[in-house]
């Protein structure tokens, strides 16, 4: 008899928690989230973006929605952080390198020679990062970086083997850091989003692009270039922002579900399908006719490290400026790579 009003007494109390959860929820307010990035929908951060959004509705028990706006059709690539600061999309996908010297701390993750793969150097470009970002990314809340598997060379005239090839070249760069490199080295950059290079390449705008391997295809730049650098350069630093006034207005229960979905496990979440594909595009290009991958020689990528040391001091310069110490930063960063297996 007492075993029985006991378990009369304990489903009781969980039909009252729950009903009390219920009009917990039932109380917060519902939002519609706008996710914007400007890469096609075919692309795996569509897919990645769409179960962040889809993992954010069901933990808010339906009081978050969410819907995904691929290709620019919110707004420019370039505009992506001013979008999620004005509230013209309320999370959206940022290339920091996009706009050179606005964000000069995420910018030591461009930097040549530091990454050696995309997921390891993911985290620790979150982990590290998280710091810095209430100061650099003030305008937004933070919610995560990532970076894609390693890029390279891509043109449509010529190898390029050695440094000195660049001069006189009309290349279109990834971020800044890139752009700077090719001025030091005689170059000359052609600013494009990334879904307009095919275009600029085709027209002889540019005769090269530095870009991840899988998205060559993607952007049907492999239709208007032939000559591949087997070697990895470079990685682009990304982060996921929103929108402050929008997370400002949400309950204490709604904000912890976007704080539980901007973490370092959700940026590795994010950034995987995508590294993945991009090193799958390595293969996928070497077989395809009219196409020369080609590797570069020990002595070869020793020069590439050396024309890139000035790169390594215009970075610190600019993180001084910004009013931080670039040596601790950048032992940070090193030691965050070292953690994750991510170092070149």
């Amino acid at each position: 008899m007492h075993y029985r009003f006991a378990r009369l007494v304990l489903a009781a109390a969980v039909m009252t928690l729950a009903g009390a959860t219920d009009r917990v929820q039932a109380q917060d307010k519902t939002f519609d989230l706008r996710i914007s990035h400007w890469v096609p929908p075919s692309h795996p951060l569509q897919k990645a973006l769409e179960e962040w959004g889809a993992s954010v509705e069901k933990a808010s028990g339906g009081t978050i929605h969410y819907k995904v706006y691929p290709s620019q059709q919110l707004g420019k690539a370039f505009d992506h952080y001013d979008m999620a600061r004005d509230g013209i999309a309320d999370l959206t996908y940022v290339n920091p390198g996009y706009q050179p010297g606005r964000f000069p701390i995420i910018a030591a993750g461009e930097l040549p020679f530091l990454m050696s793969n995309a997921k390891g150097g993911t985290r620790a470009i979150d982990a590290w990062y998280r710091k810095y970002a209430a100061k650099e990314m003030r305008d937004v809340k933070f919610c995560l970086a990532f970076v894609h598997d390693p890029g390279t060379f891509h043109s449509r005239t010529k190898k390029i083997l050695v440094p000195s090839d660049v001069k006189g070249m009309k290349i279109r760069p990834a971020h800044a850091t890139m752009a700077t490199w090719v001025t030091l080295l005689g170059g000359t950059n052609v600013q494009a989003a990334a879904p307009e290079v095919r275009d600029i390449l085709d027209k002889g705008v540019a005769d090269a692009v530095t870009f991840p391997w899988g998205s060559v295809p993607l952007f049907g730049i492999d239709k208007v270039t032939k000559y591949h650098m087997n070697a990895p350069l470079y990685v682009t630093t990304f982060a996921l922002v929103f929108n402050k006034h929008l997370y400002e207005q949400m309950s204490a229960r709604q904000k912890k579900v976007i704080d539980d979905h901007c973490t370092n496990e959700w940026s590795l979440k994010v950034a995987a399908p995508w590294a993945d594909f991009e090193h799958s595009g390595i293969d996928k290009i070497k077989a395809e006719a009219g196409h020369e991958v080609y590797d570069i020689t020990p002595a070869q990528l020793a020069e590439w490290r050396k024309s890139a040391e000035p790169l390594h001091k215009a970075w610190a310069d600019n993180v001084k400026k910004a009013g931080i110490d670039p040596d601790t930063a950048m032992k940070e960063l090193a030691a965050q790579l070292v953690t994750y297996g991510a170092s070149y």
